[in-house]
């Protein structure tokens, strides 16, 4: 899936740990929330960027419920 728009979408969650921002895009799919992971880290040195996890602006409050449970749970 390409980039989404900075008008539909917002970034609730970035991490530097890809397994962790994908946990979430599952835990908030499960919710019927749809989730795009945008992956900012640089291809040639995996130190440097992170990878954000964007929901469409209607369902941010619900996603950031999802987020904050998920790292409470940590």
């Amino acid at each position: 899936m390409n980039k989404p728009t900075d008008e539909q979408w917002e970034v609730i969650y970035s991490s530097t740990v890809l397994y962790k921002v994908e946990m979430l895009k599952d835990l908030i799919e499960n919710e019927d929330i749809p989730a795009v992971i945008v992956n900012k880290k640089d291809s040639s040195y995996l130190t440097f960027g992170e990878v954000e996890l964007n929901i469409r602006r209607d369902d941010v409050l619900k996603a950031k419920l999802i987020v904050n449970r998920f790292l409470s749970d940590e």
